[in-house]
């Protein structure tokens, strides 16, 4: 089994980090559009709640 450079793995090391940080774009997208829906469900509930006293 042959043996990985230093400056080998930095550069594997580089290319994943680089692919992480760009498929987190789209998966940060998403979670915050998640969250933005939470949080209008709760106010819709808070208001719902509100009118019924």
């Amino acid at each position: 089994m042959r043996q990985l450079s230093l400056q080998q793995a930095a550069r594997w090391i580089g290319v994943l980090v680089v692919g992480i940080a760009l498929s987190g774009c789209n998966t940060m997208r998403g979670f915050g559009k998640d969250v933005e829906r939470g949080g209008e469900r709760v106010q819709d509930a808070a208001t719902s709640t509100q009118n019924r006293m």
